[in-house]
């Protein structure tokens, strides 16, 4: 490796120990205003098998969203790539959730340049496919959970019609193209921002239309659906753990209120806004004990983003020895691949890269 890839390698190293050790900071913030002795009585009294069956949920989950993968790579006829190595590739994807600007998601598509020259232009819109279907799971698990409050049911019908407007914006041309036509007019560094963004940005909707029309959209949702209650499921039985009883239907619509909100606001794998509105909404609405909402929260972070980012860790490193050339290096991963994917060739020949 040279010193200039070396250099940033070291420089994507640095961010990720940036990341985690603004985790260690937060978590530990947080015990201690819970109150320290509280929390350890409660992990002490804690059935640990309860934290493993939520990361085995959780690895359920990347199972059905691994599912949602092929079918859009069948859907643009992306070929050739064995099912093995394509989960691998699928996993790799979770190495930067916590990285910032959340370049995470686009990461398996470099990935699968790399392994198999499968163009990154390619496979990017897959993980806005991906996202949106998994918005539209998310959304119907808090409207299904809402419907336990005072008043959920409006709640159920808000979030109905906000997934409706999502799909409508997608779905037509005239609509999304006046809304990005109006991007470079914004004032000031909004405008310069839009347009830099306009033409990417009518290119991806342009793909996304064809990836999420009716009969592509059914399937890969009841997928994020179940997969994301999967997760929600997770929380529940850790809430088990501490000898709670907390509403499965409840634990569900905690953790997929807290998970939509940390996924709009811009800031590495949500840390500090899923992680408070879990605890938040546990202790307040709940009626979880302060210092075992804490602890559950903590607990449930570890089986999902953590766990996510420890699978991997290990998915690229599997990778790696099967792909003994693949090489990436930070201005790659965190947003310079239009300007260097095509600079060096894949790490194998394939004859079947495009499909």
């Amino acid at each position: 490796m040279s010193a200039a890839n070396s250099n940033r390698s070291g420089k994507l190293i640095r961010q990720l120990i940036v990341v985690t050790l603004a985790a260690v900071l937060l978590y530990g913030a947080l015990v201690l205003f819970r109150g320290f002795n509280d929390v350890r009585a409660r992990f002490a009294e804690y059935a640990w098998w309860t934290f493993a069956a939520a990361c085995g949920l959780s690895f359920a989950n990347y199972i059905l969203r691994f599912l949602k993968w092929e079918f859009y790579l069948s859907v643009l006829d992306i070929r050739g790539v064995p099912k093995a190595e394509s989960f691998l590739t699928f996993l790799s994807g979770f190495v930067l959730t916590v990285t910032p600007g959340k370049v995470g998601e686009v990461f398996k598509s470099l990935v699968l340049y790399r392994t198999r020259g499968v163009a990154f232009e390619r496979s990017a819109p897959i993980v806005v496919a991906e996202r949106v279907t998994d918005v539209i799971g998310v959304v119907g698990l808090i409207a299904f959970g809402s419907l336990g409050f005072d008043g959920g049911l409006l709640w159920a019908i808000a979030g109905s019609v906000a997934v409706l407007t999502l799909l409508l914006f997608v779905a037509s041309p005239p609509l999304s193209g006046r809304a990005v036509a109006l991007l470079p007019k914004l004032p000031g560094p909004l405008g310069r921002l839009g347009a830099r963004v306009a033409v990417p940005l009518g290119i991806a909707l342009v793909q996304l239309r064809a990836l999420t029309t009716p009969s592509r959209l059914v399937w890969p949702t009841l997928l994020s659906l179940v997969g994301w209650a999967l997760e929600g499921v997770g929380l529940w039985i850790i809430l088990r753990g501490f000898g709670l009883s907390t509403p499965l239907t409840l634990a569900g619509f905690f953790y997929a209120t807290a998970t939509l909100a940390g996924a709009l606001i811009p800031l590495p794998g949500g840390l500090g806004v899923t992680d408070k509105l879990i605890e938040e909404q546990l202790a307040r609405l709940g009626g979880v004990p302060s210092a075992a909402a804490t602890a559950a929260m903590l607990l449930i972070r570890f089986a999902t983003l953590w766990f996510a980012v420890a699978v991997g860790f290990a998915a690229l490193a599997v990778l790696r020895l099967r792909h003994p050339g693949l090489k990436l290096t930070a201005d790659e991963v965190t947003g310079s691949h239009s300007t260097n994917v095509d600079a060096r060739a894949p790490t194998e020949n394939n004859n079947n890269r495009d499909g």
